[in-house]
């Protein structure tokens, strides 16, 4: 077992605990969370409204600024992925389920319910693809890339753990390794749990409309439950795959086949109509999107706030967890300014064109009286896209594509999920075993069939919704430490220097260095120095150190060995010695060799006060005591210590 044991228990014992709740005090549940949730849309919506709009302007600001240089890894790092794979992989964990279930429902609940004014109109509909533009485009994507961009910026460039509490690292220290961060992760796991869990059930409904529309299956309990059970096996499957075997060629078989959809939407419906209102559709969005943020209603009260954007931003924070860890984990690589660029604007463009396409065209057959979708989406919501597909020429074809769609993403948001909660309840120790991945696929899906039966999925995602609260100042408190950190950079773009530069070669021979450019170390090899050389080197100095009337210890795993010397109020002094992983460069390893294989090891050294660290492999004891001497002579200076 390779498990954080307080995050994974607790974790585990409060997802049943929840489920049993939800299932057994059905409406006990629903009403308890559906006061929690009114609560907080009358005293804490203009929490959530201020902070998604500092988290776009956070966003965009770093984007734009010198910091946007600087890469998630070291500066000799390549993105593990190309383009296509990584927008694939973070488009399908991110919503690409939700667009299709509301593709066509939103806008139409819209245009027959806007906020204000008449329903049913010219205006009603252009409104109506104005305010879906606004649910799900740049705010919902800037709350995946304030958590996404902390974890990795945190994991790949100050090599801590990939989980939500090392984004707390600058503001708590070491604290992070205890309850408080215990508790940022077990609530991590329960938001992306829960998530998973409502979203399969949610979702379900859906395939069995498309079931029933293409093979007349009935509308069952039973059937549904069946649908789960395919849904967590191929999950289940996947994630046992892995990331590049699984998760991403799903992600891509996905774009794919909505591409398909939507070019053939676009083609058979009215081509000219849609490509027209999606130009006009941004621009609406573009013109009203600031006066909208900042919209709270505080002079008119509207209970469509809290049923819709409310709904909305505490979904998005709630999902941020999972999303934003899944997508830091495949970004590795990548700069600062290309993973916001990447994740804010190219699926943002995407879920525009398919709102507008399935959206529009939804509205043109309702306005011109082809089709009565509203009755329909009023009805049965899931049915809303089976619905308008069956308008439109060769409709068992493109019905049979949308339903395979839909269990594909969930497929992948399912097991991209799993691997998310895995991640955090090992402490993001890679490669974890597989049955640990499997126990959490089988878990969401033994969630999901258990409140569908018992009906109390609703109340969950009410309870999901609400949990947003606390995160929205978890997610504020990332903000301040990933600002704090950057700022510890150099103007240009730091990182892990490959060899030690003259300043930091602690008196290494020529051999030394040369041997140091040119040879490639196994993990095996480094995790010997750390033990046989660094290791004894700084229980040396703890000695001395303790002898002169200080305090001072030593902390060592397989992968890391620390120094620590206590000064009161002046703050500890901390010398860590660690293994970081680097990408061979293409020239030295052959395609088809394991991840492991196409990666060298080295030891890199941090301190307290260090902007970067910086490379120690090769060094003797000797050496590497004068490197810690000189490090914490500076130390005492800049603190002036005595």
């Amino acid at each position: 077992m390779q498990i954080n044991p307080p995050v994974f228990y607790l974790s585990a014992a409060l997802v049943l605990a929840f489920a049993v709740y939800g299932a057994v005090f059905t409406q006990n549940a629903a009403q308890v969370f559906n006061t929690i949730q009114a609560y907080i849309v009358a005293d804490f919506s203009w929490l959530y409204v201020a902070s998604t709009a500092g988290f776009l302007f956070f966003a965009l600001f770093l984007m734009g600024s010198r910091y946007g240089d600087i890469k998630l890894g070291p500066d000799d790092s390549e993105p593990e992925y190309n383009y296509a794979s990584w927008f694939a992989m973070l488009f399908s964990a991110g919503m690409g389920i939700g667009i299709i279930f509301f593709g066509v429902a939103e806008p139409i609940q819209h245009f027959t319910s806007p906020p204000t004014g008449e329903g049913g109109t010219v205006l009603a509909a252009r409104r109506a693809m104005t305010l879906t533009f606004f649910h799900w485009g740049l705010h919902a994507w800037a709350i995946y890339i304030v958590v996404g961009l902390a974890l990795a910026y945190f994991s790949f460039r100050r090599g801590l753990p990939l989980t939500i509490r090392s984004a707390l690292y600058p503001l708590i220290g070491k604290r992070i390794n205890g309850p408080i961060g215990h508790a940022v992760d077990i609530f991590a796991v329960l938001g992306t749990m829960f998530g998973i869990a409502t979203s399969l059930g949610l979702g379900v409904l859906q395939v069995n409309a498309g079931f029933s529309y293409l093979f007349g299956i009935p509308s069952s309990l039973w059937v549904q439950v069946a649908l789960i059970a395919v849904i967590t096996a191929m999950a289940t499957g996947s994630v046992v795959s892995g990331l590049d075997k699984g998760i991403r060629r799903l992600s891509e078989l996905n774009i794919g086949i909505a591409l398909a959809l939507l070019l053939f939407v676009l083609v058979t419906g009215s081509t000219v109509f849609l490509l027209k209102a999606f130009v006009q559709n941004i621009g609406a969005y573009l013109g009203d999107v600031i006066p909208r943020t900042f919209s709270l209603y505080a002079y008119e009260p509207n209970p469509w706030f809290g049923e819709w954007t409310l709904f909305y931003w505490g979904w998005w924070i709630a999902w941020s967890p999972f999303v934003g860890m899944f997508i830091a984990r495949i970004s590795r690589g990548r700069t600062i300014r290309q993973f916001i660029s990447g994740v804010l604007l190219v699926p943002v463009l995407f879920t525009f064109l398919w709102m507008t396409v399935f959206g529009n065209t939804a509205l043109q057959m309702e306005m011109t009286g082809v089709a009565p979708i509203a009755r329909v989406v009023d009805e049965n919501i899931s049915v809303a896209l089976f619905a308008m597909l069956e308008h439109l020429p060769w409709a068992t074809i493109s019905s049979g594509l949308a339903t395979l769609l839909v269990m594909l993403f969930f497929v992948t948001s399912a097991d991209s999920g799993a691997l998310v909660i895995d991640m955090i309840t090992s402490g993001a120790e890679t490669p974890s075993p597989v049955w640990q991945r499997i126990f959490w696929a089988v878990t969401a899906g033994v969630v999901a069939a258990v409140l569908l039966a018992t009906g109390g999925l609703q109340a969950l995602q009410t309870a999901a919704i609400a949990s947003a609260l606390p995160f929205v100042i978890v997610m504020i408190l990332m903000c301040y430490g990933l600002l704090r950190a950057l700022q510890t950079e150099n103007a240009m773009p730091g990182g892990l220097p490959i060899v030690a530069t003259e300043d930091d070669d602690a008196g290494m021979t020529w051999e030394q260095r040369l041997d140091s450019i040119v040879r490639y170390h196994p993990r095996a090899e480094i995790l010997g120095y750390l033990k046989d050389t660094a290791a004894p080197a700084l229980e040396a100095v703890a000695a001395q150190v303790r002898e002169r009337g200080l305090e001072a210890a030593v902390e060592q795993s397989d992968s890391r060995v620390s120094l620590v010397v206590q000064h009161g109020e002046r703050g500890p002094f901390e010398f860590l010695v660690r293994e970081r992983d680097y990408r061979m460069p293409s020239f030295a390893w052959a395609d088809g060799k394991s991840d492991t294989a196409r990666r060298h090891f080295r030891a890199v050294a941090r301190t307290t006060d260090a902007e970067s660290a910086h490379d120690v492999t090769g060094f003797t004891q000797e050496q590497l005591i004068h490197d810690f001497l000189v490090r914490y002579g500076r130390f005492r200076a800049a603190r002036r210590i005595p």
